[in-house]
């Protein structure tokens, strides 16, 4: 009776383990200003969640000490209590992606990443700034994420966190310019945690573009975020010769559970005027639309409509994506009409391109 009792918890964690990472997945980089045209460094968030509709908002100061930001909500959080990307208007950036290979949080404090994010946002000007929150808030934590920051020098870090601490890799190390994460954490258990081919198909689009100073916001939320390169098969699917009318949706960077692709484009260093800006493609991004907003202006269709609580940039993009995934029997939500996926994102991609050529005119 107890082994069968063993056998059913473990059976138990595992499932709630494999849905929670499918659920809450996501691809990440922080990008330093070497690796882009105009010297200003880049932080890029895929985010995969079970909250499918987002918007992006203003939050002002709530204090004499704290600072306005602009981050990514989930639909429904009418005070703005959890971000999941922003920045704030000292140039100081966060994002993170979830991590199944660290210590477990505790039954007793978990999922507090959007709480921590917002916080910071809320606070935070400098990387140290981040170190010194992180080692005062109230442990346990809650937490079991890869946290990417960028601050207004132009630093970036990873800090890989669990419930008692965490650990840092700075940008600065990278031979590449470029840091990437997905669902685990080099500083966690070996072969752990979830995301490895979405990480090589990131490294793998990334690299040459890192190499000739070229990653852009655009080259993130309209070809990284919308490849259906696949690391194991060494070709992306959509451009070989023999795809057939359905692909099946596994361990490309855009997934089903993908609900925005979002880049803070920061600041260069400490003498750059320039205000950051962050491009939002709300909503599946194969079918999403970039727009750009600052700390003092968000696009009306990225915020949430009064009545609804819904960004209509999201709702119209999760309406095209169920053309991509039109079967809804049994598990047809795995499944992908390619002819409508490469027609819609033609055509989203035209929408795309003409946003980010109006804001460079601007």
């Amino acid at each position: 009776m107890l082994v069968r009792r063993l056998l059913y918890c473990c059976l138990f964690f595992f499932v709630a383990a494999y849905f929670t990472g499918v659920a809450n997945a996501c691809t990440s980089a922080i990008v330093s200003g070497k690796c882009t045209p105009d010297g200003r460094p880049l932080l890029w968030k895929n985010r995969d969640t079970g909250t499918l509709q987002n918007f992006v908002d203003r939050v002002s100061p709530s204090d004499s000490l704290s600072m306005a930001y602009v981050a990514l909500f989930n639909a429904g959080d009418t005070l703005r209590e959890q971000a999941w990307i922003g920045v704030n208007e000292a140039s100081f950036a966060i994002m993170n992606t979830a991590s199944y290979n660290l210590a477990p949080d505790t039954a007793r404090v978990r999922d507090r990443e959007g709480y921590v994010m917002a916080r910071a946002l809320g606070r935070c000007r400098t990387l140290a700034d981040f170190e010194q929150l992180l080692d005062t808030l109230q442990r346990p934590l809650g937490v079991q994420a890869n946290f990417g920051v960028v601050d207004a020098s132009g630093q970036g870090a990873f800090y890989e966190t669990c419930d008692t601490g965490y650990v840092r890799f700075l940008l600065s190390d990278s031979p590449t310019g470029v840091l990437i994460r997905t669902n685990f954490s080099v500083s966690g258990e070996s072969d752990g945690g979830y995301g490895y081919i979405r990480y090589n198909n990131a490294e793998h689009l990334t690299a040459p573009e890192a190499a000739a100073r070229m990653l852009t916001p655009q080259f993130f939320t309209d070809t990284v975020s919308c490849s259906f390169y696949h690391s194991l098969y060494g070709y992306d699917v959509l451009e070989n010769k023999d795809c057939p009318e359905w692909i099946v949706d596994q361990d490309f960077i855009p997934r089903h559970s993908t609900s925005a692709s979002v880049v803070v484009v920061c600041r260069k260093d400490i003498s750059d005027t320039r205000e950051p800006v962050m491009w939002c493609a709300l909503g599946y991004p194969p079918c999403a639309i970039a727009q750009a907003c600052t700390v003092y202006n968000v696009a009306p269709g990225l915020q949430p409509c009064r009545r609804t609580g819904l960004a209509e940039a999201c709702v119209e993009s999760m309406k095209l994506k169920d053309k991509i995934f039109p079967v809804v029997r049994g598990s047809g939500q795995h499944y992908i009409d390619v002819a409508a996926l490469k027609k819609i994102n033609a055509l989203c991609r035209k929408e795309s391109y003409k946003n980010y050529v109006n804001f460079k005119l601007q």
